[in-house]
C-alpha cells in the first residue's frame, strides 16, 4: 500500500456511512499526542478491563469451582488456554475497531447477505441470552446471601441495572471504567485471600498448567472443559471489544496515530486479561484445594457459600466471614458483569438491526431482549433454586458452541487486506485463529455427539 511518508497518511482508512458504534461515547476521550509512554498508557487504559469482566462473570466460577472440586488441578491447562486464546482475539477485535471505525455487528451486517446477517444476530443474541443468566442469577442469589432478598426479588433489582447503567454513561465513560475496575479489585482481594487461607499444593498448582490427554478422552471432563471456555472466552465480548476500543479519539487516516493506538490497546487488553486469568486460575484452585475428595457439592452458588463456613467441609479455616466475602465477590462479578454485557446488548443490536430510537428505550428494550428468557425461567422455577442454578454450566457450554460464529467473521474481517490495509493480520495470527476455530468447532460437536450418546 501506498504512504505519503511526508504526512504520514493514507486514505485507506475512511468510514464508511452509517452511525458510529456506541455513538455517545465513540471518540470522547482525547489522548495526549507527544506524552511519555506511562501517561499514554493510563490514557488507554480502561477498555481492557472492561473487556476482562467478561472472562471472570459468575459463570467462570461454577464451572471453574466444579472442575477444580471433580478433577482437581487438570483444567487448570483449560483455564490458561483459554487465556491465551482470548488474548489473541480481543487484540484482534481491538484492531477490528480502531482500524475500521466499525464494530464487528456492524462489519458482519454490511459484509454478509440478509439471512446470514439473521442467523448470526440470532445466535449472537442467544449467546447475550446466555450470559445474562449467569449475570443476573449469579447477583440475584448473591443479593439473597448478603441482604436476605428473596432470588425473585434479586433477579428484578439486577434487571434494573440498565437505569443505572443510563447514569453512569452521562458522568462519563472513565468513570464506568473505574467502577469496574473498583469491582474488579474487590474479586481479585477476596481469591486471593481466600485461596491463601486454602494452602494449595504450589506443585501440584503448577503440574496442572501442562496438558493431559483425558481432558478430551473423559466426557465430564471435556465438558467441564467446554464450559470453561464457554465461560472465559466470551463471544459478546468480541462485540464489545471492537465497539469500545474506539472510545479513545483516533485519526485514522494517519498511520501512525492508528499503530500507536493499536500498542496501547492491545497492552491494556494483556494485561486486564492476565488479571482475569489469576482470578479464573484462583477460583479452580480454591475449588480444588478446598472441595477435592470431599464429596460435597459445589455446584451451586449457595453450596459454595455454606461450605465455605463448615469446618466439616473446609476444615480450620472455615469462617462466616469467607462466606460473606465469597457472597460481596460475587455481587462484584455479577454486578460489573451486567454493566458489560448491557453494553454489548446494544452493540450487538444496533450493528445488526440498526437500531436507532432513544438511549433510555434502546437500552431497555436490548436488555429486556436478554432478560426476560431468564426472568420466565427464573419465575417458571420458583423455590427450586438448584433447577434454576442448573442453567449455569449449560449456559456457559452453549457460549463455546456460540464462539465460533464470532470467530470466523472476526478472523476473516481482519484479516483482508482492503479493509485493513497494512494492519491486516499477520500470517502467523490468521493461521493460529484459524486452527483456534477448527479446534473449539470439532471439540463441541465430540461433544454433542456424545451427550446425545452417538459417539
Amino acid at each position: 500500500m501506498k504512504v505519503d511518508k511526508e504526512t504520514e497518511k493514507t486514505p485507506i482508512f475512511v468510514e464508511e456511512e452509517g452511525g458510529k458504534s456506541l455513538d455517545e461515547i465513540n471518540g470522547s476521550i482525547k489522548v495526549p499526542e507527544n506524552a511519555g509512554f506511562w501517561k499514554t498508557l493510563l490514557t488507554y487504559t480502561g477498555p481492557g478491563i472492561l473487556i476482562a469482566v467478561g472472562y471472570m462473570d459468575p459463570g467462570n466460577w461454577i464451572t471453574s469451582i466444579a472442575g477444580g472440586a471433580q478433577f482437581k488441578y487438570t483444567l487448570l491447562t483449560v483455564v490458561l488456554m483459554s487465556s491465551l486464546i482470548a488474548m489473541l482475539l480481543q487484540a484482534m477485535a481491538a484492531r477490528l475497531g480502531v482500524v475500521t471505525g466499525k464494530d464487528l455487528a456492524q462489519l458482519t451486517s454490511e459484509r454478509t447477505s440478509k439471512r446470514t446477517g439473521i442467523v448470526l444476530f440470532i445466535i449472537t443474541e442467544l449467546a447475550i441470552m446466555a450470559t445474562d443468566v449467569a449475570e443476573i442469577i449469579g447477583s440475584g442469589i448473591a443479593l439473597e446471601l448478603i441482604f436476605k432478598i428473596p432470588l425473585i426479588v434479586g433477579i428484578l433489582i439486577t434487571t434494573a441495572d440498565v437505569l443505572v447503567l443510563l447514569l453512569l454513561m452521562k458522568l462519563g465513560f472513565r468513570k464506568i471504567e473505574a467502577i469496574v475496575a473498583t469491582l474488579v479489585a474487590v474479586i481479585l482481594l477476596v481469591f486471593l485471600y481466600e485461596v491463601a487461607l486454602s494452602n494449595p499444593d504450589m506443585k501440584a498448582v503448577i503440574e496442572g498448567y501442562i496438558p493431559s490427554t483425558s481432558i478430551v478422552t473423559n466426557k465430564s471432563m471435556l465438558y467441564l472443559a467446554l464450559g470453561i471456555v464457554g465461560a472465559t472466552v466470551m463471544p459478546h465480548d468480541l462485540y464489545l471489544g471492537s465497539s469500545i476500543s474506539q472510545t479513545r479519539a483516533v485519526d485514522r487516516k494517519n498511520r501512525k496515530a492508528v499503530a500507536k493506538a493499536l500498542k496501547f490497546t492491545t497492552i491494556d487488553s494483556n494485561i486486564q486479561l492476565t488479571i482475569a486469568f489469576v482470578v479464573n486460575s484462583l477460583l479452580l484452585i480454591l475449588g480444588a484445594s478446598l472441595f477435592y475428595g470431599t464429596n460435597s457439592s459445589v455446584g451451586r452458588f449457595v453450596d459454595l457459600f455454606n461450605s465455605l463456613g463448615d469446618s466439616r467441609i473446609v476444615g480450620a479455616i472455615a469462617s462466616p466471614v469467607l462466606s460473606m466475602l465469597f457472597a460481596v465477590a460475587l455481587l462484584s462479578s455479577g454486578q460489573s458483569s451486567t454493566i458489560t454485557g448491557t453494553l454489548a446488548g446494544q452493540i450487538i443490536m444496533e450493528g445488526f438491526i440498526h437500531l436507532r430510537m432513544p438511549l433510555w428505550a434502546q437500552r431497555l428494550l436490548t436488555r429486556l431482549a436478554s432478560v426476560l428468557p431468564v426472568l420466565g425461567f427464573a419465575f417458571y422455577y420458583h423455590g427450586n433454586e438448584a433447577k434454576i442454578e442448573g442453567l449455569l454450566t449449560f449456559s456457559q457450554v452453549f457460549l463455546s458452541i456460540a464462539l465460533p460464529f464470532a470467530i470466523v467473521p472476526l478472523v476473516i474481517f481482519t484479516s483482508d487486506k482492503k479493509l485493513m490495509g497494512e494492519f491486516a493480520n499477520r500470517a502467523w495470527v490468521k493461521y493460529t485463529a484459524w486452527i483456534i476455530t477448527v479446534i473449539l468447532i470439532i471439540l463441541n460437536v465430540y461433544l454433542i455427539l456424545q451427550t446425545v450418546g452417538l459417539f
